[in-house]
């Protein structure tokens, strides 16, 4: 596998060392020695293409594509899938591509309905934002979910459900309101009638309304201003604006929506026009990067250092990848499809020209929240026991780790925090 290709056996090295010059063995063990793992070739590829040397970036990701596969073990699936962001950024650099590298295109439905049945990742973050909507809507006659990122719409089934049977008898269910926001009309609009029968099979009032977002940018507040700057951006007019009324009850949901912000100016933008709307709930889940990798803390993004960033999408990755190899059968279809078209343009994304944002960690989204004058609204014990028991009983593996800290709650694989979902109080 491509790990093996620069160790050397400890007999190799002590052959090497004992003087003789015309050892064949020490000569191999030498050349062993230099090679460079597949690690350094895909961190040298991008550091070449940071300094623009594009015909040495290129034949550096020739290289890894030439040994891995999207079909082998997971370091080689990896490399893979790394090696192709890299050489995709940089035909495009080269003006040899292209449509959209960088930007992370919608998968498939059944691709990411397969991400969500063979990992738990989508499922402990929708489970564990709709607990803390459920507990901050408790009670309302109208509520209104604004979801930044409603792409199938898969998490609010259980949401609608829950407040359908909490309802008082004597007064009926609420009233609820999901504005679902996205890139593509088609998938909205399939979004919503899904979701639209669904609440007509448990009665309930349900109304949705699809809201277009060009580059992941705010939309507009019909009867109010936008934050300004970067992110005071339109929605597309083929949708209606974002409509706000007094007597609802509203909670943002940014489900791995933040990533996609320009940088720090505009997320406090945003954070600013959704502080603006009053919200009881806005709930945030996004990916971790892991202590020490440069993903949490304070300190600058290094968003422009592609070697930094690559190397820590690169461990970020190789937890995931590890995770699906232990607990999805080998040749699996569905894992393939996944890594594919879910994970490998989450890859192609993390690389891209603007794609550095997403292993900011939970510090720094806390952080910016804070700012924008969020309080952290503790999720209850039942969230974090309800995360747990969703992997006991869905996804047994002993390597998937729920963990709460910080007032968010994190699921990692083996120790390494992959996730975090945290809720915000206005």
């Amino acid at each position: 596998m491509l790990g093996s290709l620069h160790s050397s056996s400890s007999s190799d090295t002590d052959n090497n060392n004992s003087g003789c010059k015309n050892n064949g063995g020490g000569e191999a063990a030498a050349v062993a020695a230099a090679a460079p793992s597949t690690r350094d070739l895909l961190l040298a590829c991008a550091d070449l293409l940071q300094r623009g040397d594009l015909p040495a970036a290129r034949r550096a990701a020739e290289i890894v594509l030439s040994a891995a596969s999207p079909r082998g073990d997971a370091a080689d699936r990896l490399a893979y899938h790394f090696a192709r962001a890299l050489a995709l950024r940089v035909d495009a650099k080269a003006g040899r591509v292209f449509v959209g590298a960088g930007v992370a295109r919608p998968a498939s439905s059944g691709a990411y309905l397969a991400f969500n049945q063979i990992a738990p990742f989508l499922r402990f973050a929708h489970l564990t934002a709709n607990q803390a909507i459920l507990e901050a809507v408790d009670g309302a006659r109208r509520v209104h979910i604004l979801d930044l990122d409603a792409v199938h719409g898969v998490q609010w089934p259980p949401l609608l459900q829950a407040i359908a049977e909490r309802a008082d008898p004597a007064l009926g269910p609420p009233e609820v309101r999901i504005t679902g926001a996205g890139a593509d009309r088609d998938t909205l609009i399939r979004t919503g009638n899904r979701l639209r029968a669904f609440a007509r099979s448990i009665h309930l009032p349900f109304h949705f309304t699809p809201l277009l977002l060009s580059c992941a940018t705010t939309p507009h507040v019909a009867g109010t201003s936008t934050a300004g700057g970067a992110a005071a951006t339109t929605a597309s007019s083929e949708a209606p604006g974002l409509e706000l009324h007094p007597d609802e009850t509203l909670a943002v949901n940014c489900v791995m929506f933040l990533h996609n912000l320009g940088g720090h100016d505009e997320l406090a933008a945003f954070l600013k026009w959704v502080k603006a709307m009053s919200p009881a709930v806005v709930t945030i889940a996004e990916r971790e990067a892991g202590s020490g990798s440069g993903g949490g803390g304070s300190g600058a993004d290094h968003i422009n250092d592609l070697p930094r960033r690559v190397g820590v999408a690169m461990d970020h990755y190789s937890a995931v990848f590890e995770a699906l190899e232990a607990t999805v059968p080998p040749g699996s279809r569905e894992r393939l499809a996944v890594e594919q078209e879910v994970l490998g343009r989450e890859i192609e994304a993390a690389v891209g020209p603007s794609g550095g944002r997403w292993w900011r960690g939970i510090e720094r989204w806390g952080g910016a929240a804070r700012c924008a004058g969020f309080a952290a609204r503790p999720l209850s014990a039942f969230a974090v026991s309800q995360a747990r028991l969703l992997l006991r009983l869905h996804y047994p593996s002993e390597g998937y780790l729920v963990q709460e800290a910080r007032g968010a709650c994190f699921l990692g694989w083996q120790m390494r925090p992959l996730l975090s979902v945290s809720a915000w109080q206005s």
